[in-house]
């Protein structure tokens, strides 16, 4: 019978994957630093990125925020807002989480968006089912966020196309 030929391997013919821990420091430190210096290099690359705003004008977006403005389109609003991505932004009548009624939710129930997104202020607070039940019985989504989570995600959903609605808390 003819029997395979047995070959041997040094640590070096032997691909990286197989190498032993010990073998893989032995060969490091037998190739010197030069090596080791090589690899961190390659781990640590720096790599630039370039973002570049969509200058599409007749959407509108949030352009800036902090913990008290949001600005859509470079203009700044102090108050809460109700954000659509065409049309005015409306202001919204409540100036605290505990104001919330749901007469200030169905105020979007005109625009019939698919979802609105709710930034509830610094915090993330969930309002109560019933304040949003005139949207859900329309089967429009509310996802409830801190106020800068809301922010950008109403970009994001947006910029897809999708049909979205932002109502924004500002707190005074």
């Amino acid at each position: 019978m003819h029997q395979p030929q047995r070959q041997a391997f040094s640590a070096a013919s032997v691909p990286h994957a197989h190498r032993s821990r010990a073998s893989n420091r032995a060969g490091r430190a037998a190739s010197g630093k030069a090596a080791h210096r090589h690899d961190v290099s390659r781990r640590l690359r720096k790599t630039n990125l370039k973002l570049h705003q969509d200058s599409s004008g007749a959407l509108n977006t949030v352009t800036g925020y902090g913990a008290d403005y949001v600005e859509i389109n470079l203009v700044r609003h102090t108050g809460s807002i109700l954000v659509l991505p065409d049309g005015p932004v409306i202001p919204w009548p409540v100036s605290s989480f505990g104001q919330l009624s749901a007469e200030h939710f169905a105020m979007l129930s005109d625009a019939a968006p698919e979802v609105v997104v709710f930034g509830s202020g610094e915090k993330l607070r969930f309002p109560h089912p019933r304040l949003t039940a005139a949207l859900t019985a329309q089967r429009i989504g509310v996802e409830t966020m801190d106020f800068k989570a809301a922010c950008r995600t109403y970009n994001i959903l947006m910029a897809e196309g999708r049909k979205v609605a932002a109502a924004l808390l500002i707190e005074a």
